[in-house]
């Protein structure tokens, strides 16, 4: 089996579990464990999980002028990332915030276009153009159930600074995944991100309940550090070093859909014309802009 086909696969596994996480992640917060301090469990988690596995992968030594862009992608990618998905989906729905996250492959594209010389097409702008017309769509009517979402719009919006985000990670990673094994990457990127995320959560943390969670709950959050922490970001790493950050980004397409049918089914959403609507300017945005332009002869 080839590399390219290795990293699709892993492509896919990471875009089921992401689906799952909205639901999971829905159905503790804000009851057992507030937003901040999940991120906090997850890097934390992970960190240990990435060490404990770490004799398995390459000795490789970080050089120092380096380790600014390692900082950076703990920045993109867990602070600024981790932060605005889990007040995001606090405020909002599963299916809102898997729409919203779907815009990734757009940002990716205009960040590509200004690192990497991307080629901006005429289909491609359109795309953009009607894609973020979609986006504007959920961020100011997308709704939900007072309940479960009592802040739609923002919580939508955080959800658009996730996508944003996550797209930088996705450029700062292409980056060093190019000069080290990708495993020494997010081992190191996950050790120094715990410094930038304790601000933000361990008050949270602190502050929780333990002896009243029930197990449920404490098995969700363990399927959010094992398999949604660090078992995507170790596959999604693996493909970003074969597949091109654009294509990785696309299998963020593949989310709304199996995170639709688990919401529905878990009964944490339901759907209505507006995300309907939305979704389909979102997706054809999304579909236009990653249109392979003929004369780029890059690797897909």
């Amino acid at each position: 089996m080839s590399k390219r086909t290795l990293a699709l696969i892993a492509a896919t596994f990471v875009a089921f579990f992401y689906a799952a996480n909205f639901s999971v992640a829905k159905n503790i917060m804000p009851h057992y464990v507030q937003p901040f301090g999940f991120i906090v469990f997850r890097v934390v988690g992970a960190s240990i999980l990435f060490w404990v596995i770490s004799f398995l992968g390459p000795k490789e030594k970080i050089k120092k002028e380096h380790y600014k862009y390692i900082v950076l992608g703990a920045f993109y990618g867990m602070s600024l990332n981790m932060l605005s998905f889990f007040y995001g989906l606090n405020l909002t729905t599963p299916i809102n915030a898997s729409v919203m996250m779907v815009t990734s492959p757009m940002v990716t594209l205009l960040l590509a276009a200004f690192f990497f010389k991307e080629k901006l097409t005429f289909i491609r702008i359109l795309g953009l153009v009607i894609g973020f017309a979609g986006t504007l769509l959920m961020i100011l009517y997308g709704k939900g159930n007072m309940t479960t979402a009592p802040n739609p719009s923002v919580g939508n919006f955080f959800m658009f600074l996730n996508a944003f985000f996550f797209s930088c990670y996705l450029i700062v990673a292409k980056k060093m995944t190019a000069i080290y094994h990708p495993f020494t990457f997010i081992k190191w990127m996950y050790t120094l991100g715990i410094l930038v995320v304790l601000p933000f959560g361990l008050k949270q943390v602190i502050q929780m309940e333990f002896t009243e969670i029930p197990l449920s709950a404490y098995l969700s959050i363990a399927y959010v550090v094992v398999f949604v922490t660090f078992g995507t970001y170790l596959l999604n790493i693996f493909a970003i070093k074969v597949l091109k950050p654009t294509t990785v980004a696309v299998f963020i397409y593949f989310q709304p859909l199996l995170t639709t049918l688990i919401a529905i089914i878990g009964g944490t959403d339901h759907m209505d014309y507006i995300k309907i609507i939305a979704a389909i300017f979102i997706f054809i945005g999304v579909y236009l802009v990653s249109k392979k332009p003929k004369s780029i002869s890059e690797p897909v």
